[in-house]
């Protein structure tokens, strides 16, 4: 496959890192924007982006605001609407690249959240969405008292960085060869800002009182022993939807489907739905 990146300036002057996946020989017969989760950046799906050029789709992925080779303090979102505004000018840079080929929207985790806003909120042109552990709400309840506490201190501190706490362990199981590492990788980070937390929780209510507005064909996929995102959640958001969504609980799943231990067959269910749309 061939891979270019470029920059842009995103919302608030972000300036955003992209870099594309497409075939190296066959015509792209569609383009996938991917929209990473928290603590992450796009250049982890490369092992995904693989198989989609294999199967002649594109796959261009950006890093948030604050992540990857991205600017912006490590962790922090401005807001879920200025996420929201980047995901949309990846879209734009896919039509732009790929003119008259279907595009579609795909985020993990927190950029599920991202994801799943941007449809509903912007309506962009595309053809389809996927969702995979997206972040509505968390697998685990916060204290009330702390989270009280952060809600108040968001306004007045913002972007106060804290720790999200996260294990890599909780992230996949072992044993598929593909799987990216997060724990060794520089890019990569723990950190998370009041604002970020606010909005992204705020974000995630929303889209489940909103999701009937949904105007397009959704993938939801979810593992039955994520540990970071809620399953029931998506469960929710699989029932507001009805015949609009395909949910896929995977049983024993941990957080990243892509990367757990049947990494390879998750990626090849989201490629056998993206040519079913086609």
């Amino acid at each position: 496959m061939l891979r270019e990146e470029w920059q842009i300036t995103g919302a608030k002057g972000t300036v955003l890192f992209l870099r594309e996946w497409k075939p190296e020989t066959a015509a792209v017969k569609a383009a996938v924007c991917l929209v990473h989760g928290m603590g992450e950046h796009g250049d982890r799906y490369a092992h995904v982006a693989a198989r989609f050029t294999e199967a002649g789709i594109a796959v261009i992925a950006l890093d948030q605001q604050g992540h990857g080779r991205s600017s912006g303090k490590r962790g922090h979102l401005y807001s879920l609407g200025a996420a929201v505004s980047d995901a949309a000018l990846m879209i734009e840079a896919a039509a732009s690249r790929h003119p008259g080929a279907p595009i579609f929207l795909y985020g993990h985790s927190m950029g599920g959240n991202v994801a799943l806003n941007c449809a509903l909120r912007l309506h962009p042109e595309v053809q389809g969405l996927i969702l995979t552990s997206p972040w509505l709400r968390l697998a685990f309840k916060p204290n009330p008292a702390v989270e009280w506490f952060g809600r108040r201190l968001a306004s007045i501190m913002p972007a106060l960085q804290q720790s999200t706490g996260l294990n890599p362990a909780d992230l996949f199981r072992p044993g598929y060869e593909m799987a990216a590492p997060i724990a060794e990788d520089p890019l990569c980070h723990t950190k998370i800002t009041l604002q970020a937390f606010k909005e992204i929780t705020s974000g995630g209510e929303w889209a489940l009182a909103n999701a009937g507005n949904l105007q397009i064909p959704l993938l939801l996929m979810h593992g039955t022993s994520d540990r970071v995102t809620s399953l029931e959640a998506s469960q929710l958001l699989a029932e507001k939807l009805g015949g609009k969504c395909h949910f896929r609980r995977w049983d024993g799943g941990y957080h990243e489907l892509h990367n757990d231990i049947e990494g390879e067959k998750a990626i090849q269910e989201i490629i056998k739905w993206l040519e079913e749309q086609l």
